[in-house]
């Protein structure tokens, strides 16, 4: 370690304690490199804090010497947004000894919750409540609420509930020059001045650390009903979607798509899994009805499937009839992100579109891809009720990795681009990070870059925190 840097190391230690720092390279590695293995960076140190006062003091110590801070949840990012860069010169800040529920208050449907508590215990605080918490992602068993309030995080009931913002009354977090912001307001109507709650969420570590939050809850579930249906096309599962919202209304809580390849990749790849229908379509659609109330949603889910099915709109269905059928379902979506990594490597793209537009977008950027990259394969599948779709292409054939990942820059533009002719986003849930910062400066428009820049240099004058991503 070179002269310069071990005096700071010293100083970090009196600051947070002895094993509060950690810099032998057997304990930082896991925390210098992102989910998808896309960045290996190298870190000063990485700091475990376990009160709010320590991070102030860590926060204002980085401003004084202008050394970068890295805030990192479960690390379960796709764009690199809690990875350092190459230099040695930045520190992670890891959130997982701010673990603790504060308080939960039923009556008023909150709760308030430390940054690093991981969400799935999140739920299963507010569900010990007779409460629900009903942010729901692939990694909710080690992402950390922090990290899904600092990337705005999405997820499968955003249709009915929201993204993160949505679901957020009040934030506790320390700024860029060491002060305490305390907003852990559990009110449902306050119009003093700027909301600066929603200003720190999706704002990936770039404006502040999120060190606690009070969320909205709701009435915990007491009915539901599940299916997986088959179709012919996308344009069909937009029929059905409207179909169900019009039967269901706010009991439609999540309606994903997904395409024959991507069940057979699960099938093939993850063990324990199996097809619910008795032969192979096009399409399918994940669908789920919820309730607070004690309802019949499986009688209401069948009869609307039989109007479905009598039209040709609905070609097979399969409704869960037990608590095992319905996560095995689950399953079978869930699990395809680490099928694809099963069957290789490939190019992510997180885009949205407008609903109404997803059957002509799947169609257009298909050909592209089927056209321009032979040696892909697709995989496009999500959120379709919400208009966010993971469109993903997978290495298949004799292609070398190095050489299709190199296309990947091309591809990306190319896809970013259609997505941008249908008035989409370049990322509907993930983030920006690293990995998408040149595309929103290509993408976004001068006046919108000018001011979250503004918004960034007001806040953050010495640009230590999270430098490099985002913007």
């Amino acid at each position: 370690m070179s002269e310069p840097v071990q005096p700071h190391i010293a100083e970090l230690r009196a600051l947070l304690g002895e094993d509060a720092v950690l810099t032998r390279p057997e304990d930082t590695v896991a925390f210098e490199i992102d989910h998808r293995h896309l960045y290996h960076g190298h870190a000063l140190a990485v700091l475990v804090p376990r009160e709010v006062g320590q991070i102030a003091a860590l926060v204002a110590w980085c401003n004084k010497h202008r050394i970068g801070l890295v805030p990192q949840g479960g690390n379960t990012g796709y764009c690199g947004g809690a990875t350092p860069d190459e230099s040695g010169r930045q520190l992670v800040l890891l959130l997982r000894r701010l673990n603790r529920v504060r308080a939960i208050d039923a009556a008023n449907f909150s709760m308030t919750v430390e940054a690093g508590c991981v969400l799935a215990n999140v739920q299963q605080a507010a569900d010990a409540a007779d409460r629900y918490f009903p942010l729901s992602l692939g990694a909710e068993g080690s992402c950390q609420i922090g990290g899904n309030l600092a990337t705005n995080a999405g997820g499968v009931n955003v249709l009915r509930y929201g993204m993160a913002r949505e679901l957020v009354l009040g934030i506790e977090a320390v700024l860029p020059d060491g002060s305490v912001w305390h907003g852990l307001k559990s009110l449902r109507k306050d119009n003093t001045g700027y909301d600066l709650k929603s200003l720190l969420i999706g704002s990936e570590g770039t404006l502040g650390v999120i060190t606690a939050a009070t969320l909205r809850l709701w009435p915990k579930i007491r009915s539901s009903a599940t299916a997986l249906l088959a179709l012919k096309s996308p344009a069909d599962a937009l029929t059905l979607l409207a179909l169900l919202r019009a039967s269901s209304g706010e009991r439609l809580s999540s309606f994903e798509l997904l395409p024959r390849v991507a069940l057979e990749l699960t099938l093939r790849h993850i063990s324990g899994t199996s097809d619910p229908l008795s032969q192979p379509y096009p399409w399918y659609v994940l669908c789920e009805l919820t309730s607070g109330a004690t309802e019949d949603l499986e009688e209401q889910l069948q009869q609307t499937l039989a109007d479905a099915m009598e039209s040709a709109l609905v070609l097979d269905a399969a409704i869960a009839n037990s608590e095992r059928v319905r996560l095995a379902f689950w399953r079978l979506r869930e699990s395809v992100p680490e099928a694809q990594r099963h069957a290789g490597v490939s190019l992510k793209h997180d885009i949205s579109v407008p609903v109404a537009s997803l059957p002509e977008f799947i169609a257009e950027a298909s050909l592209w891809v089927q056209q321009q990259v032979p040696e892909g394969l697709l995989v496009c599948y999500g959120h379709a009720g919400d208009g966010n779709l993971h469109f993903n292409i997978n290495r298949i054939g004799a292609a070398p990795n190095e050489a299709f990942l190199a296309r990947g820059p091309h591809i990306r533009r190319a896809i970013h681009d259609l997505v941008t002719r249908y008035q989409g986003s370049i990322s509907a849930e993930h983030g920006i990070g690293r990995l998408k910062r040149d595309d929103l400066a290509h993408y976004a428009s001068p006046v919108a870059l000018a001011s979250m820049r503004a918004i960034k240099q007001a806040l953050d004058p010495n640009g230590i925190m999270n430098p490099g991503k985002l913007l």
